[in-house]
C-alpha cells in the first residue's frame, strides 16, 4: 500500500509546521508528519499521512496567507495519483492531476477530458512558479510533458514537477 495523504509546499524562513493552520503539530516517530529535506531559499515540503488539519484548499489558503508566498498542496491517493492545487498571494489558483491515466480511471472521467486541460494546467503552474521567481526559462511543453507522464509514485512525480517548474532541488543529504 502506498502513501495516502497530503504534501504541502511553501516558503518560510521559519519551519512551515509553525504556521497557525497546523495547530502546533510536530514531526513524530510514527511518521504521521514528515518534513522533506528543504530546498534552497526556505522552500519546504511537509508530508501529512492522513492527518492534514482540515480541507486541503483551506489549508492552502492559510499557508499562503501566513507565508505571503505562493504555495501548493498535493492530495495523494495510495501513491497512484495526486491532485495538485497551487495558490498565489494575489488569489490566482491552478490545479492539475498527476498520473492522469490513473486519475481518469479513479474518477470515472474521460482521459481525453483530463488531457485537454493539460495546457491550461501547465500555464497555471508556470504562472504560479513565476510568481515565486522561478520558471522564467521553463517551456510550457516541459511542464505539459510532466503532467502527462506516469510514475509509480505520485509523490515523486510531485517532486519532479517542482524541479521542472524551476524550483532548486533539495541538497542530497548523502553528499
Amino acid at each position: 500500500m502506498g502513501f495516502t495523504g497530503e504534501l504541502v509546499f511553501g516558503r518560510s524562513e521559519r519551519p512551515l509546521l509553525e504556521a497557525p493552520v497546523f495547530g502546533g503539530a510536530q514531526e513524530d516517530d510514527e511518521g504521521r508528519i514528515t518534513a522533506w529535506p528543504p530546498r534552497p531559499g526556505g522552500w519546504q515540503t511537509l508530508q501529512f499521512h492522513r492527518s492534514l488539519p482540515g480541507d486541503p484548499e483551506a489549508v492552502l489558503r492559510a499557508v499562503v496567507e501566513w507565508t505571503g508566498a505562493p504555495a501548493c498542496v498535493a492530495s495523494v491517493h495510495d501513491s497512484d495519483v495526486a491532485l495538485v492545487m497551487g495558490l498565489e498571494p494575489g488569489g490566482d489558483r491552478w490545479d492539475a492531476w498527476l498520473n492522469p491515466k490513473t486519475a481518469a480511471a479513479m474518477t470515472d472521467r474521460p482521459l481525453a477530458e483530463l488531457d485537454a486541460r493539460v495546457p491550461e494546467d501547465a500555464a497555471g503552474a508556470l504562472s504560479w512558479a513565476r510568481e515565486a521567481d522561478f520558471g522564467e526559462h521553463t517551456d510550457a511543453r516541459t511542464v505539459e510533458a510532466v503532467l502527462r507522464s506516469h510514475e509509480p509514485f505520485a509523490e515523486e512525480l510531485f517532486d519532479t514537477l517542482l524541479n521542472h517548474l524551476g524550483f532548486p532541488p533539495a541538497p542530497d543529504p548523502e553528499t
